[in-house]
Parts: C-alpha cells; structure tokens; sequence
C-alpha cells in the first residue's frame, strides 16, 4: 500500500480537506496523513465546507512536517506551491507534485470551489496508484 503525505504551509485546511478526501476515497488502497511546515489547526470552514459534502474531519489535527521521516513516503504533494520551502529530501522521494492551489483561509468563499479541486486531484492521484504495469 502506498503511503501518501499531503503538505501545506499551516496544515489547516487545502492538506486536511486532501487528507480527508484521501481517506474517504482511498480507503484500503493508500494510507495518507497530512502536516504543514508548521503546525496550527484545523480550520473551521474546511470542517465545514467537508461536513458539507459528508465527509467528517473533525478529528485530524494539525502536524508540523517536523515529526515525520520522508523515507516513511511514496507519494508527497504540496498543496500551496511551498514545495520549494520543503527540505530537500521530501522533494526527492518516488513521487512529488506541487498542486499549488489558491489558499481558501485569506479568501474564505473559496473554500467549496477549492475543496471540489482537491477532490478531483486526489480521485486522479487515486488512480494513477491504481494503474500498475502489467507483467
């Protein structure tokens, strides 16, 4: 099973809605966490804007980058272009991608237009683990 990272600046919202979709639509296929180059919380709109569409983060938290190894990932994606703030060797596992996507915490009516791009990326990033080589 692939492991996943999903990162953002404050892990408070773009990587908890990404962490959040992961687990609904992955669920046996990745294992998946999220964390920020700091730590902060978990934004009450992107609980809301989950809640919204049923899905229910209420219990993840808030973790800095800090606290995880990269050699514990197969899969990292930036969420907010600050891939090139990550240190160097989180940018140089077996799959890395900056999804760059707007920050709904400085523009808050953004969150569900934000919230349905991250779905669709994390869908597709699904199923592109899905697709193995045939033998």
């Amino acid at each position: 099973m692939k492991k996943v990272m999903f990162v953002c600046k404050k892990n408070s919202a773009r990587s908890q809605m990404a962490e959040g979709f992961a687990k609904a639509l992955g669920s046996g296929k990745i294992e998946v966490t999220s964390s920020g180059l700091e730590a902060s919380q978990v934004r009450l709109e992107a609980i809301a804007t989950m809640k919204e569409i049923g899905i229910d983060i209420t219990n993840q938290t808030s973790k800095p980058l800090s606290d995880f190894s990269p050699e514990d990932f197969d899969i990292v994606i930036s969420l907010c272009g600050c891939g090139v703030n990550l240190p160097p060797e989180w940018v140089t596992c077996e799959v890395f991608a900056d999804w760059q996507l707007d920050d709904p915490a400085e523009q808050p009516e953004i969150f569900p237009r934000v919230r349905d791009e991250i779905k669709q990326r994390v869908i597709q990033l699904i199923a592109s683990i899905e697709i193995t080589p045939v033998s």
